[in-house]
């Protein structure tokens, strides 16, 4: 998997891509996460990338040119499987979106900024557009750290323990059942007796419950 991600802050990104599973993953050379300066594109002599928008409305919008120029550029490098656009207005990110992305080979994210982008972009250029909230970030570089990242965890040999990875919160639809370890005891606090049986089915059972049970108390709209 490729992921292109075209920023004006490309530093607030190096670090999350540095450390953890992404990070894993781009040493293992199983997906590659590359950084797009959208400033470098600019034709403006002070390398301005904002202007204001039609209308008189309040704030700035990331201008054409310079975006508009980065995605040609990589466009013509390669074929893209979804332009991204990250936007509160988008799609509520979910698990099974993520699964769907996870089996695209390249991927590009544009990080909105300001007031966002020109919607003619929007409207020609754009595929998906997704968010990750119902609430507003300064920019959509932190909504794109954490999509690359649900991303990178899926790609096989990521991560040492596939079934891991499967049997997260929302891969079935419910929240994941409580978890436990070592030692049994502790602090007069004790594990439940079941996962102490070594009967597998029994332990299953439970689990299944436990999500069950959990997912109608903490999100009963996922049952929607």
């Amino acid at each position: 998997m490729r992921i292109d991600i075209l920023t004006v802050l490309p530093g607030l990104l190096q670090g999350p891509f540095s450390e953890s599973i992404v990070k894993r993953g781009i040493e293992k050379n199983l997906v590659e996460v590359h950084l797009h300066d959208i400033r470098e594109f600019s034709k403006d002599k002070h390398k301005k990338v904002d202007d204001t928008p039609f209308g008189g409305a309040a704030g700035m919008v990331l201008a054409m040119q310079p975006l508009h120029d980065a995605i040609t550029k990589l466009q013509s490098e390669r074929e893209y499987d979804e332009v991204i656009f990250l936007t509160p207005d988008g799609k509520r990110l979910n698990q099974g979106r993520v699964n769907q992305l996870s089996l695209c080979g390249n991927i590009m994210m544009i990080c909105g900024h300001y007031k966002g982008i020109d919607q003619r972009l929007r409207d020609h250029i754009i595929t998906m557009e997704i968010s990750i909230g119902d609430y507003v970030l300064s920019g959509g570089e932190l909504a794109a750290a954490v999509l690359t990242d649900a991303l990178v965890r899926l790609v096989p040999g990521v991560i040492g323990d596939e079934m891991s990875a499967l049997t997260d919160s929302f891969q079935d639809g419910l929240l994941a059942p409580p978890v436990y370890t070592r030692p049994a005891e502790y602090n007069g606090w004790k594990v439940p007796e079941v996962l102490l049986s070594g009967n597998h089915e029994k332990i299953r059972k439970w689990e299944e419950d436990e999500a069950l049970k959990r997912t109608k108390e903490r999100r009963p709209d996922l049952f929607d």
